[in-house]
């Protein structure tokens, strides 16, 4: 009977372990979806998609990409840990294992966009109090389900939901899913940002397994690049006066309102009562008419 037990007590910690999926390895990106947001990168006051509140619009409003030249402390300012996985960048996984119990305790990755590192922690521990320290790539902890690895990150430092400006706050929590078929990654976002967001914002990104890449190391070093500031000059757009916000409605002869984001805009049901465009689509699309993949967006 004990022996019955013992090989109870190994089988089924044989079958807790054969769940946990390796995810080591050099993975590139696959840009087929949302490809002209994350390769050129996203227009001025493009806010599609987001189901962004009136404070989040306001501040996206006020965004003048002359900062990062004009302002050092926005020059090497790295993508927090939820936009990394949106980022043009390839990624690395290690692991790490208890070397007393052979144990996998957490998984690493690194990105070579500002040489952001992080730690996924699987060994059960807490997340510490609110008040701790925030970074840009927060603390994340992990756990199974079945096959599938969740994630909960939180402590990080404000950033952007969206590189045109769209912010993001230090109150936000992300829980990521990442799966694994083969040579194929998807990871799925879930960003609860109670300060920006009127409800969290569901997004999917996958990669593909690529041994051969070389992710190397990055160098950022602060410059100054354009006459100085003064201390608290930074470029923004005051309320009401940026000139850029409905520019993009024009490009595609679309109602202005769609691009100002928000939940409301964001199902099919808003199709019924959305505005008629203040200007007609162009006879001829002439950009990011087919941005499928990375040649195609440049």
């Amino acid at each position: 009977m004990k022996q019955l037990a013992l090989f109870a007590i190994l089988s089924l910690a044989y079958l807790d372990a054969s769940a946990q999926i390796d995810f080591t390895g050099e993975w590139a990106p696959v840009y087929h979806e949302d490809a002209p947001e994350r390769i050129p990168g996203p227009e001025i006051g493009d806010y599609m998609g987001l189901p962004l509140n009136d404070a989040g619009r306001l501040q996206a409003d006020s965004w003048d990409a002359d900062r990062i030249s004009m302002v050092m402390q926005y020059q090497c300012r790295p993508h927090s840990s939820d936009y990394g996985m949106r980022g043009l960048g390839n990624m690395r996984v290690t692991r790490e294992f208890d070397p007393q119990h052979l144990r996998l305790i957490a998984f690493r990755t690194y990105m070579p966009a500002w040489g952001s590192m992080r730690t996924i922690w699987l060994d059960g521990r807490a997340h510490p109090p609110a008040h701790a320290e925030h970074t840009f790539q927060g603390f994340s902890t992990g756990v199974w389900n079945g096959n599938r690895l969740t994630i909960t990150t939180t402590h990080l430092k404000e950033n952007y939901h969206r590189r045109n400006g769209v912010p993001s706050s230090d109150k936000r929590t992300v829980t990521e899913h990442w799966m694994r078929h083969g040579d194929i990654l998807t990871v799925v976002t879930v960003v609860d940002d109670p300060a920006f967001f009127t409800e969290p914002l569901v997004r999917s990104q996958n990669w593909f397994l690529d041994p051969g890449q070389q992710v190397s190391q990055f160098y950022c070093e602060y410059v100054t690049e354009l006459p100085p500031v003064t201390e608290d000059s930074i470029p923004h757009h005051l309320p009401g006066e940026n000139p850029y916000v409905s520019e993009m409605a024009g490009w595609y002869g679309l109602p202005t309102e769609v691009l100002r984001g928000g939940a409301e805009r964001m199902y099919p049901e808003y199709l019924l009562k959305m505005p008629e465009p203040e200007t007609p689509p162009p006879a001829v699309c002439e950009l990011y008419c087919n941005c499928s993949d990375f040649r195609s967006c440049l």
